[in-house]
């Protein structure tokens, strides 16, 4: 991933785990600020606590008085934090890439953890789709190095503000957004279920509109369909179809990227396109569920709620942890075994572990990866810690090789064992990955 990054001119970034609530709060819908790990304040952090507070068992009243932090929710809020404070000191665009924990008090299960790796790539300060052009492409490179087959999914929050005439206001749109971002879980009808127990009736026409674009085919004859659609014209949509006929423009392949227009990232930041992506490897289980494994897009406004206004930000992140086990479930670590050159020194005795301590030094300054055994156990014992950890190659040395002032040289892929010069066994080794 790196490698991909840093050849897109990306550098690397690091934050704090902690950040003050203020920082975090509200930035992630009603839902998010729950899902918010809260630090105890140092000390007695109930000293300042009024007792009718106390008394009152009100958790959202006495949070604000014994926690002032929380670990960090994403690493997005974190990066427009740190744009803001440094921004007489970092050249704009600013191109980073950040890859750090990040915390959730969720319910742990399958493909869901309280702690679990982020690694997001984000750049500040361009308004330009060449951006978003960019992160797409940088998605094919990386899943591609990865061997891993992945759906793109794109959409267009300006698409979504469109239905805003059909809900009436920002408070029904905001809960129409929260009960379609549902979809992948509770399918069409349980969006219908939840709209119509909300009071949402309504916005059941937009959600069937939404729905039935999926079955148009191909990106052109969606965007041709809400372009076309009466009850959705505004200047909003007509921008939104313009950033994503150049998105689609720009990019080299869009064979796996999908204009999906139910897509509605449930962060409240997103002000332009979006993302989401998808394992859809042929080699996956068929009954494989676990839900995206990267996604991101526009926050125009971000770094506007930390005083720095007018500056836009778009972003994508890679959930490492998911990557991890959909890469498991497609069996893409099966090739992953012998480090080929990998060694491990065995001493046959205490007698030659002198000797065998400075033929280690010798090999581990031309060969990447070397180990002497701790002790000088039967052989078999350190052998089989060898094969344990993947090694490729055992030098064995016993009285007759110290003597000899040579080593026994054992392939421990083939099987095969020679006896040789230290010089002799350096070349031998190196050359298996040549």
């Amino acid at each position: 991933m790196e490698s991909v990054f840093v050849a897109h001119g990306y550098g690397a970034l690091e934050t704090p785990s902690l950040e003050n609530l203020k920082t975090l709060q509200g930035k992630y819908g009603n839902e998010g600020d729950q899902l918010l790990f809260k630090v105890l304040n140092s000390g007695d952090y109930l000293s300042n606590v009024g007792e009718d507070i106390l008394q009152s068992k009100e958790v959202k009243l006495l949070t604000p008085h014994i926690a002032d932090r929380g670990l960090r929710y994403d690493l997005t809020v974190p990066l427009a934090r740190f744009v803001v404070m440094n921004r007489n000191d970092i050249t704009f665009p600013f191109k980073r890439y950040q890859m750090q924990p990040v915390w959730r008090a969720d319910r742990p299960q399958k493909g869901r953890y309280r702690e679990f790796w982020q690694c997001d790539i984000d750049v500040v300060g361009a308004n330009s789709v060449v951006s978003e052009a960019e992160l797409i492409e940088m998605y094919q490179a990386v899943f591609a190095r990865l061997d891993l087959g992945v759906t793109i999914r794109i959409n267009h929050r300006g698409v979504l503000d469109a239905f805003m005439g059909v809900l009436g206001n920002k408070e029904d749109w905001n809960t129409f957004m929260i009960v379609i971002d549902k979809a992948d879980k509770i399918g069409y009808e349980g969006v219908v279920k939840e709209l119509s127990e909300r009071g949402l009736t309504r916005a059941l026409g937009a959600w069937e509109w939404l729905w039935n674009s999926k079955s148009e085919r191909g990106n052109e004859a969606k965007l041709a369909l809400a372009a076309n659609t009466a009850f959705m014209q505004c200047d909003t949509l007509t921008a939104a179809l313009n950033d994503l006929r150049s998105i689609f423009g720009l990019v080299e392949s869009t064979e796996n990227v999908v204009l999906d227009f139910t897509l509605a990232r449930g962060l409240s930041y997103y002000t332009g396109a979006v993302f989401e992506v998808e394992g859809s490897d042929g080699r996956l289980p068929s009954d494989f569920r676990l839900g995206s494994i990267g996604g991101g897009g526009r926050y125009d406004n971000l770094t506007g709620v930390f005083g720095l206004k007018d500056v836009s930000g778009v972003g994508v992140s890679f959930g490492l942890d998911r990557i991890y086990d959909t890469m498991e479930a497609a069996n893409l670590f099966e090739g992953v075994g012998v480090d080929a050159t990998a060694t491990l020194v065995c001493a046959m005795d205490e007698d030659c572990l002198l000797f065998s301590s400075g033929v280690a030094r010798a090999l581990r300054a031309r060969l990447s990866k070397v180990e002497l055994y701790p002790g000088t156990p039967k052989l078999k014992k350190q052998l089989d810690y060898a094969n344990d950890k993947n090694m490729g190659f055992a030098v064995i040395i016993g009285r007759d090789e110290m003597q000899a002032n040579q080593v026994a040289l054992k392939n421990l892929v083939t099987g095969e064992q020679t006896h040789c010069s230290v010089e002799e066994a350096i070349g031998q080794i190196a050359s298996v990955n040549r």
